[in-house]
């Protein structure tokens, strides 16, 4: 599954996919040729909705600092 963001002018994704008893997100910004580049943001909950939440809080939280 996955979600797409735009944020400050960009593209993402939050990829998430099963994961043991719960689930992994993971973040991947999207570049205008389509090529994409895992961004090291992932978050493991029990839910795919709480893992999804968690990547974009932290993805968030980065683009604030820069």
């Amino acid at each position: 599954m996955a979600k797409q963001l735009e944020l400050k002018g960009r593209r993402y994704w939050i990829l998430s996919e099963p994961h043991g008893n719960g689930w992994k997100a993971t973040a991947v910004a999207v570049r205008d040729d389509g090529s994409s580049e895992p961004l090291g943001i992932e978050a493991i909950a029990e839910t795919r909705g709480a893992a999804d939440d968690s990547v974009e809080r932290k993805l968030r939280r980065l683009l604030q600092a820069y």
